[in-house]
């Protein structure tokens, strides 16, 4: 009988497997980094051969750390970094360009010239989402007109579009399934998520052919099974979540109201909003949180573009780290009284501001200020950053702003006590860490064990999650006040619109 789940979670600047057993206990994990291309400035690209290459030996690593075969494993899970864009050709299977990661703005121009047309308030009444070069619509459309004979092929239906996990889905299936989940779908500009399907008037708006598109499903579902030759024997793929949509099933956050906030690459913070998707006023995004059983779950959410990049700027662009778990300890060696402040925004920023154009500034630097003040002003901006989702959140939803909020977080940023204790003096909420970390690929994991049964319901496994610490707040209220309007004026001299 299958022991365990293979978690496959592909993310921004690496892909890991994890192995977990049927207790939903961690058994072994595996990791590896790839390059990072950026070929003109604001363009992100990942080669995708090196997302497939990473993502088999690090499948193979974990089951043979663990001494597993396949007929050890049930199912596998896929999580994986959103709307980075990939086309490939249905013959060959070869990508045609590289993958156009989520964080590229080559698309700012178009972006800006339908807002001017007037077309976003459209777009975000059928997706949730703004018109932003984040998403994958306009990507799609750049790669089809820019590539030599794309845009004829895939007119003729010859290439396939798809994001991470469609296309891991297709090397992994030999190119039998064409699929992706309800949560990835959400963020192509492409898919209604009221009705749950890809939208005919959008796919034309942004000139997607239909064939192009993969077919959408439940995120606990059958995605068919992996090539023999690949693990030793075929494996069920079962599930399939957006990596924020899978923290927040990894964090148990299945009741409306409930709030995780996931500290990666870069910073989500998404909240349970039930059956109903709620319109922000703020500039978030409306998006699906999950999908079981045909049944949606939508949530809010607010996404920052730079969170641990800005400590890995630290670490590899100047020099001050040697590694990024040193930021911490190096910020509390920092001048308290120097007010020094970094805003991030070196591929522009996010919610709630959506500044494509914006780039990265540093404000109160003294001939005192040095590494310690850094690594402070760069922890420091991914928590006020947190506190500018939060605030647009409980103007966005009365049942937010009504009730005692509590931050459940993950990511690779939440080992620093430091960090943590910042962010709940800041936010003046409790911050709550969990016992496991890794809630990305619990929630991938989750949804594949659930869809074979081995894995309880999702009331049940909520009460399995398990706090390690609570971080509360204890900031002076004129201290918070002064630190966040400092942060605030930051902001506004940063925007490109100043």
């Amino acid at each position: 009988m299958p022991s365990s789940i293979l978690a496959i979670d592909q993310g921004t600047s690496s892909s890991r497997a994890i192995i977990f057993d049927k207790n939903l206990e961690i058994t072994a994990i595996s990791q590896q980094e790839f390059q990072q291309h950026y070929p003109q400035s604001g363009w992100v690209e990942h080669e995708p051969e090196d997302l497939w290459k990473t993502t088999v030996q690090t499948c193979r690593a974990v089951m043979e750390q663990s001494n597993l075969h396949a007929g050890d494993i049930g199912a596998i899970g896929i999580t994986n970094q959103r709307e980075t864009t990939l086309i490939w050709d249905r013959e060959s299977g070869e990508p045609i360009h590289r993958a156009i990661v989520w964080q590229d703005r080559r698309t700012s121009e178009q972006c800006a010239l339908l807002k001017a047309a007037g077309h976003e308030e459209l777009i975000t009444a059928k997706t949730g989402l703004l018109l932003d070069p984040y998403f994958s619509g306009t990507k799609i459309s750049w790669i089809l007109d820019h590539v030599d004979g794309a845009r004829q092929k895939a007119e003729a239906g010859q290439l396939a579009f798809g994001t991470v996990d469609s296309f891991l889905l297709w090397r992994l299936t030999g190119g039998k399934v064409h699929a992706t989940d309800a949560t990835n779908a959400s963020r192509t500009l492409l898919f209604n998520i009221q009705t749950g399907e890809w939208d005919p008037e959008l796919l034309e708006f942004f000139n997607v052919p239909a064939s192009m598109l993969p077919e959408v499903r439940d995120c606990a579902a059958d995605y068919g099974t992996t090539l023999p030759g690949l693990f030793g024997g075929p494996i069920r793929i079962c599930g399939i979540a957006g990596d924020q949509q899978a923290a927040l099933v990894g964090q148990a956050c299945f009741q409306p109201g409930m709030l995780k906030s996931t500290y990666g690459t870069g910073c989500f913070a998404m909240l349970n909003t039930g059956p109903h998707a709620v319109s922000s006023k703020n500039r978030l995004l409306s998006t699906i949180a999950y999908q079981l059983d045909g049944q949606r779950c939508y949530a809010l959410e607010g996404s920052i573009f730079i969170a641990g990049a800005a400590i890995q700027w630290l670490r590899d662009g100047l020099g001050i780290l040697e590694k990024a778990s040193d930021a911490g300890s190096l910020a509390r060696k920092s001048d308290s009284g120097q007010n020094v402040y970094l805003v991030p925004a070196f591929t522009g920023l996010g919610a709630p501001y959506w500044d494509a154009e914006a780039r990265g500034a540093m404000f109160g630097l003294t001939r005192g200020t040095g590494p310690a003040e850094f690594a402070r002003a760069a922890l420091e901006s991914v928590c006020y950053q947190t506190r500018d989702l939060l605030e647009a959140m409980q103007g966005d939803w009365d049942l937010m702003a009504e009730q005692e909020t509590v931050l459940r977080v993950d990511g690779g940023m939440v080992a620093s006590d430091w960090t943590m204790q910042f962010l709940a003096d800041i936010l003046n909420a409790p911050v709550d860490r969990p016992k496991i970390l890794e809630t990305t690929a619990l929630g991938a994991a989750y949804h594949a064990g659930f869809h074979i049964g081995m894995y309880p319901s999702p009331p049940e496994f909520a009460e399995s999650w398990k706090r390690d610490v609570r971080f509360k707040p204890s900031l002076d209220e004129e201290v918070r006040t002064n630190k966040y309007r400092g942060w605030q004026d930051a902001v506004q001299r940063t925007l490109s619109r100043n």
